[in-house]
């Protein structure tokens, strides 16, 4: 329910800088789904992680290979880049320092942590960088 009224307020352009509605095609159905997600701002890249795992959006969004980022009026597509597993520490660390209050309770260390700490589970969490399409 929260999701659902969190997703409508971003819809309309409300929420934070780092707030977007993410838009995949579902890979059976083919139909539009959305949720809110925290996009990830680093070294002027943009990353998505999937902090609850592998989500019915990380199975669309691998199928399809796109996805898109919307708040307010502006739609804007990616095409992602699964990021492999032995870079994915940095990223979860920086995700989970930058977002601990939502987030915390998916990963099995504090926030602040060093790097290292994430690598036993890095492959439990899939991380995407969007790469803008043209």
């Amino acid at each position: 329910m929260f999701n659902k009224l969190f997703g409508l307020l971003i819809g309309l352009g409300l929420g934070l800088p780092h707030n977007y509605l993410l838009q995949v095609r579902g890979r059976r159905s083919g139909r539009l789904y959305s949720t809110p997600v925290d996009v990830l701002k680093r070294n002027g890249q943009q990353f998505l992680v999937a902090g609850r795992g592998y989500t019915q959006w990380v199975r669309n969004a691998v199928a399809s290979g796109t996805v898109s980022l919307k708040k307010g009026r502006q739609c804007k597509e990616f095409a992602l880049r699964a990021v492999p597993d032995e870079e994915k520490p940095e990223i979860l660390k920086a995700y989970l320092d930058r977002f601990k209050l939502t987030v915390q309770r998916y990963f099995p260390v504090p926030a602040g942590s060093a790097a290292a700490l994430f690598r036993p589970f890095a492959a439990r969490y899939p991380v995407f960088e969007l790469m803008p399409k043209r």
